[in-house]
């Protein structure tokens, strides 16, 4: 117009928590949480899981495998998940990038074990499942506020500017 168009951003609009959040301190010590998490199963698995595995009776064997495969299949999720959110952050993946990755490795909601054979596991495994599925809730969550999909605000112009743009066409020689 004349250069007097004043526009103000629509209440609606909102902060690209996605944007900000992969570069804030919470992500990286999420980060850092869920990959010492990652680290500790493994280990687990491979040494003090296995001679615990021996332990159990024979009902619980079945359950200990079972719970072992959903537990590792959730923390590679997780590691997926925090791996491309860091990419992101460090600018190796644009936003729309890391929407592709996460189209191929899905976070999905997992069912909770069956109560009666998680007590049947050992004590360090169900620790383990537990914070790994309280991470899981977490990234879920996280990963809903960032991947939300909302349109951009169309920026909405003053009634003031409006009227003023009025005035001045009505009355030329009017100055602000």
């Amino acid at each position: 117009m004349n250069g007097y168009d004043v526009t103000f951003r629509d209440e609606r609009d909102w902060v690209d928590f996605g944007r900000t959040y992969v570069t804030s301190d919470a992500f990286r010590t999420l980060f850092h949480d869920g990959m010492a998490l990652v680290e500790e199963t493994a280990a687990y698995l491979d040494g003090e899981g296995r001679d615990e595995s021996r332990l159990i009776s024979r009902d619980a064997t079945l359950s200990y495998a079972s719970e072992s495969m959903r537990l590792t299949t959730l923390l590679m999720q997780i590691a997926s998940w925090l791996l491309v959110q860091r990419a992101v952050s460090e600018g190796e993946l644009t936003a729309s990038q890391a929407l592709q990755e996460k189209n191929r490795v899905r976070l999905a909601a997992t069912e909770a074990p069956n109560a009666e054979s998680f007590t049947l596991l050992p004590v360090r495994l169900q620790n383990l499942i537990l914070r790994a599925r309280r991470l899981h809730a977490r990234i879920l969550h996280l990963d809903g506020l960032i991947s939300d999909d909302r349109p951009t605000p169309a920026a909405v112009e003053s009634p003031v500017a409006v009227q003023q743009n009025r005035l001045r066409s009505a009355f030329p020689g009017l100055q602000a």
